[in-house]
C-alpha cells in the first residue's frame, strides 16, 4: 500500500516534468540571460516548435530546435557578426532563436504578439495590428487570423505558464 502511494505521488511530481524537460540548460541559461529573455519562455517554444530534437526540419524548412528559418538565421547571424552557423547545432540555435526572442520582444508590447511574430512573421503580426478586426488597440492582438498560429501561441503560451509553475523557482536562479 505504501509503495502504490509512493508511486502515484512520484507520478504526479515526475510525469509532468517528463514532459515539460529542461534539456540544454547550459545553453538556455546562458543565452537567457545574455538577451535578457525568461528560460521558461525559451524552453516552451523549442518544446513546441521541436519537441527537442536538434535535428528537426519542418516542412517550411525551419531548423534545429528553435526552428529558424535560413532567412531568418542570416539575418540573425549578420546582426551578431557570425559568418559560419549551423543551425543543426543546439548551442548555436538558441544562441539565434533566444537572440530573435529579445529582437521581436522588444518590437511587441505583449508576448502572445510575439509569439504570433515568432511564428508567423513580423510582418504579418503588424499588418495584422494595424486591422481592427484583429486588434483593438493597435498594440494586442484580440484575435489571430491564421489558425496555425493561434494554436501555435495558445500551446506555446500555456507551456510557457506550465514551465513558470513546475520550475519557477529553479529557473530564476539560473539567471
Amino acid at each position: 500500500m505504501l509503495l502504490a502511494v509512493v508511486l502515484a505521488f512520484g507520478g504526479c511530481y515526475l510525469m509532468p516534468r517528463m514532459m515539460y524537460p529542461l534539456k540544454y540548460q547550459e545553453y538556455v541559461s546562458y543565452y537567457g540571460e545574455a538577451f535578457n529573455v525568461d528560460n521558461a519562455l525559451i524552453y516552451s517554444v523549442i518544446r513546441e516548435e521541436s519537441g527537442f530534437n536538434e535535428k528537426a526540419i519542418s516542412e517550411k524548412g525551419a531548423k534545429g530546435l528553435m526552428q529558424i528559418t535560413d532567412s531568418t538565421a542570416e539575418y540573425i547571424a549578420n546582426l551578431l557578426g557570425k559568418k559560419n552557423y549551423d543551425l543543426f547545432d543546439a548551442k548555436t540555435n538558441i544562441e539565434f532563436g533566444v537572440f530573435y526572442l529579445r529582437y521581436l520582444t522588444n518590437r511587441f508590447s505583449d508576448t502572445k504578439s510575439m509569439l504570433a511574430s515568432y511564428n508567423a512573421g513580423e510582418g504579418r503580426v503588424r499588418e495584422w495590428l494595424k486591422d481592427e478586426r484583429y486588434s483593438q488597440d493597435g498594440k494586442t492582438l484580440s484575435k489571430i487570423p491564421y489558425e496555425e498560429t493561434e494554436r501555435y501561441v495558445e500551446k506555446t503560451y500555456k507551456s510557457f505558464i506550465k514551465y513558470r509553475k513546475l520550475y519557477g523557482d529553479i529557473l530564476d536562479k539560473s539567471k
